[in-house]
């Protein structure tokens, strides 16, 4: 027994195992497609009826395999346990490299003592700097995407686009690259509204609720932007919410969420009729949060926008 305990090594085509509880000859041959008679051959004196937990046999290995070809990497045995997905962590490695270097061997049935080939890790090509971009904007390459396609969306030729990103590879761009588009895209014209200049994480929805407006109405006033690819620096027009209208012997107020012609009516003691009337062109099913009307009634000073603003 105690020779059975101290053994750490196992002859050529063999692998060593520690008796658990429950374990048998029968079930070990079983689960490593051997024999019982090929388990006793390699362990003389074993007493197959008397297996001790923490009794260390040496197992038949399956039937060798012609190792696959390897270059660029290395060979490993595996181990009970192993999978190639712990492999391709253990290593760093991923796991496509993996299956594509071990060619016919099933990777849901891997077997103790199997040798397979781990490729070396590939290093991690160093992302391109953002290259400086003055009077142009930038672009953020995508899938399909050269330089001859980029010029021809933008109307500029390769040879700018070269020149205004040194070092560039034109026949490597990364997807996810950001480079200098050397024009400025032209500006929208934008009557009654004003610019705005597109920044990191901009969205037409983050803008119009930043400016109480509808994503729709920046599209309407931006013709030919696309809502998917908005640039750094790009400049688009906000149209203004809609004009304050006057309001002679009266004051004005600001649309809160949940406001109504009739719930604004009952809160100043005016009609909507009255409403309407003081506001002319406005939308009573189509308040916009942050709109400014018309009450036409006066009311004390410390009720006024103003006041309520401070």
């Amino acid at each position: 027994m105690n020779y059975y305990r101290s053994q750490k090594y196992c002859p050529v085509g063999s692998f060593p195992y520690t008796i658990k509880s429950g374990d048998t000859l029968y079930l070990l041959a079983q689960r490593y497609n051997t024999t019982v008679e090929a388990i006793m051959a390699i362990n003389p004196g074993i007493d197959p009826y008397n297996l001790q937990i923490g009794q260390v046999i040496c197992i038949p290995s399956v039937s060798p395999q012609p190792l696959p070809p390897c270059p660029n990497g290395f060979y490993y045995t595996i181990k009970s346990g192993d999978t190639f997905y712990k492999l391709s962590i253990q290593f760093n490695v991923p796991l496509e490299a993996i299956l594509r270097a071990n060619p016919g061997v099933d990777p849901y049935n891997l077997q103790i003592g199997q040798v397979v080939c781990i490729p070396r890790a590939q290093p991690v090509p160093p992302t391109p700097p953002v290259p400086p971009c003055p009077g142009g904007f930038y672009y953020t390459v995508r899938a399909g995407d050269t330089l001859y396609s980029i010029g021809l969306m933008y109307n500029v030729t390769v040879q700018q686009l070269i020149a205004a990103n040194p070092g560039i590879d034109p026949n490597n761009l990364q997807i996810g690259q950001i480079i200098c588009i050397p024009m400025q895209k032209p500006v929208p014209p934008c009557p009654g509204g004003f610019y705005y200049t597109i920044k990191a994480g901009d969205t037409l929805y983050s803008i119009a609720r930043m400016f109480n407006i509808t994503v729709q109405e920046i599209i309407a006033a931006n013709p030919g932007i696309d809502p998917n690819n908005l640039q750094i620096g790009q400049i688009i027009c906000i149209p203004r919410i809609q004009p304050i209208p006057p309001c002679p012997g009266g004051f004005y107020y600001r649309i809160k969420p949940g406001d109504t012609l009739y719930k604004i009516g009952q809160m100043y003691n005016v009609t909507v009729q009255q409403l309407i009337k003081a506001n002319p062109g406005i939308d009573p099913n189509n308040l916009q949060v942050g709109q400014i009307i018309c009450i036409p009634k006066s009311m004390p000073c410390s009720e006024s926008l103003d006041e309520e603003e401070e």
